[in-house]
């Protein structure tokens, strides 16, 4: 492999020389010794090109993807269908390098869809401003914490236990770093327990985390959440959403929401086996000047033509890093392009028929999995496109006798819920099928 790595050794030494230093381990001298590997790695000394390539693609093929199995995992990422129009579009050479735009006015195509999918998102959720973009729906919820810890200037996020439990880890992983306190309320059947959230609610509460439909695809009463939140001034009310859900769905800005995040993964981006993903966010006018990220607007050039401009961008690359309003946000360029692309290929009858058929083949699943009483529900609430049923059969064997049937069967709850041991949660989307469904029914009432 040598010839793809342009840098001789007199090169490196060269290198290494101008910086002072003796060898390329000098690098990690700040890293503290006792978390090095301090050994060498695992793999042999040296390998043709040939013998490389072909053990990298022995190992590629032990994965398996959609279009081997039948998918009814969900658990923050799903299997929608993706019209071929996306990949036709986001190809073009003109949108494939798309980034951060440094001359922004130049690159009036990557502002254009910015604009449009901040506007299309404002739509969706009922708020007055979008930016664009975030990593991922995890790292959005994060971002909306710490800005709303900035605006009231207070240290204590409360966050409910039916968040994703990913999201809650990312949460607390930065919350350490800023010195802000995470505070978890508990849940009562499967959504979050708001007569806890009300006795916790203190003139420290900077932001009131929810999620819906939540992480057991339960849907949550966010007017109910909204009003006991906004009891403490300057508490910020976030919800984390899926966007499908909101075709059929009050949008989050009628329900007294402040700022709306969430994952648009399923809107036009394959799962990838874990991502990248796109991560959004919109809020009320009020949050405009401390959202992350950058917000594009519309407006005419000399000539009187429709042209794009950065209207807003707090992004530290652009103002000064004490200033900035985050240092991790970033513009998923092309994700955001697919989303758009999504959207605007879909329409409001087309998100509203993924939305309705999603809900209503995952609940003819729900009533076939449950019907002869074999496996149980776990919670007895309204619930979108995923539901949990429980058993006294072992999930992890659940799921490896459906791999032997081509199906990837649903997220083991009693992975993150200790107190829900041999519970699966299923996702069903519009892509499954009546004969896909019967198929894992009939195949989990053979199991034993």
């Amino acid at each position: 492999m040598f010839p793809y790595i342009p840098t001789t050794y007199e090169e490196e030494q060269e290198m290494l020389k101008s910086i002072g230093l003796n060898s390329a381990d000098d690098l990690f001298n700040d890293i503290p010794k006792d978390i090095q590997l301090n050994r060498e790695l695992n793999l042999p000394k040296a390998k043709s090109e040939l013998e490389v390539k072909s053990y990298l693609t022995s190992l590629a093929k032990k994965n398996c993807s959609l279009s081997e199995l039948t998918c009814f995992l969900g658990a923050g990422a799903y299997d929608h269908y993706i019209p071929s129009i996306i990949d036709h579009i986001i190809s073009r050479s003109e949108f494939y390098t798309s980034y951060t735009p440094y001359q922004p006015e130049i690159s009036q195509g990557t502002l254009q869809y910015i604009f449009e999918f901040q506007t299309l998102l404002c739509r969706l959720t009922g708020m007055d401003v979008a930016n664009a973009s975030l990593y991922d729906g995890g790292t959005a919820v994060v971002e909306a914490a710490l800005m709303a810890a900035a605006m009231a200037k207070k240290d204590e996020i409360i966050v409910s236990k039916t968040v994703r439990p990913e999201t809650r880890q990312i949460l607390e992983t930065y919350a350490h770093i800023q010195n802000l306190k995470v505070i978890e309320v508990d849940m009562k059947d499967g959504v979050t327990d708001l007569e806890a959230l009300d006795k916790l609610m203190n003139n420290n509460t900077a932001a009131v985390i929810v999620q819906s439909p939540n992480f057991f695809g339960i849907i949550e009463d966010l007017k109910a959440t909204s009003e006991i939140a906004h009891k403490v001034k300057k508490a910020s009310f976030i919800a984390s959403v899926d966007p499908i859900s909101l075709a059929i769905l009050k949008r989050p800005g009628d329900l007294g929401v402040d700022v709306v995040v969430g994952e648009a993964q399923g809107m036009g981006i394959p799962l990838s086996f874990g991502g990248p993903y796109l991560g959004f966010m919109a809020a009320k006018k009020g949050y405009m000047r401390k959202l992350p990220g950058r917000i594009v607007g519309e407006t005419e050039d000399k000539d009187g033509k429709r042209s794009y401009v950065l209207t807003l961008t707090a992004r530290e690359q652009h103002i000064r890093r004490e200033k900035a309003t985050s240092n991790i946000c970033s513009n998923q360029g092309l994700n955001a392009l697919a989303a758009t692309i999504y959207m605007v290929t879909m329409g409001k009858e087309g998100l509203k028929e993924v939305a309705m058929q999603s809900t209503k083949k995952a609940h003819y699943a729900f009533e076939e999995l449950t019907k002869s009483g074999k496996y149980k529900p776990l919670f007895n609430k309204p619930f979108f496109k995923e539901f949990a049923i429980t058993s006294d059969i072992d999930a992890e064997n659940i799921n490896i006798k459906l791999r032997k049937e081509n199906i990837i069967g649903g997220y083991h709850l009693g992975k993150d819920y200790p107190q829900f041991k041999n519970s699966i949660l299923y996702a069903v989307t519009e892509k499954r099928t009546k004969d896909e469904i019967d198929k894992l029914s009939s195949v989990l009432e053979g199991i034993k």
